[in-house]
């Protein structure tokens, strides 16, 4: 017997009961699993930049819109923030929507004053839908 001490930790040999007969299908859904269609609303895009406070020192950048768009994002994909950054500003660009994204030291700021309604732990199974707007 050839080196007994790991004979309990050897994968057992079995015949799969499950054969792929439909390759096509499933091809395209390995494939699907993979979609990701994102889209923000118009009135989301007027209400990314907050307006003046009227308050001396410097203006606010983002509203609130641009952090609660980004960091479910961030904790969907389990991005650190300077690729929650990357992440947001490729989907906008892929958009084609001219909006200033959050850098990731203003999301670090921000994040602990911004509450946001619903957080997502992990991604369930099957579809997720993601709406950005402005009502809340």
């Amino acid at each position: 017997m050839a080196e007994p001490h790991k004979r309990p930790h050897r994968h057992p040999k079995y015949k799969t009961t499950y054969r792929v007969k439909n390759w096509r299908a499933y091809d395209q859904s390995l494939r699907d699993r993979g979609d990701i269609t994102l889209g923000i609303s118009q009135d989301a895009i007027n209400a990314w930049t907050p307006p003046m406070t009227g308050k001396r020192g410097a203006q606010p950048l983002y509203a609130d819109v641009a952090i609660e768009t980004a960091l479910p994002l961030r904790l969907l994909f389990r991005l650190p923030l300077r690729q929650t950054e990357g992440c947001l500003s490729s989907v906008l660009s892929l958009m084609d929507v001219s909006l200033p994204h959050p850098d990731h030291t203003t999301l670090s700021r921000r994040h602990a004053t911004v509450t946001i309604r619903q957080q997502v732990d992990h991604a369930p199974p099957g579809l997720l839908d993601v709406i950005v707007d402005s009502t809340g």
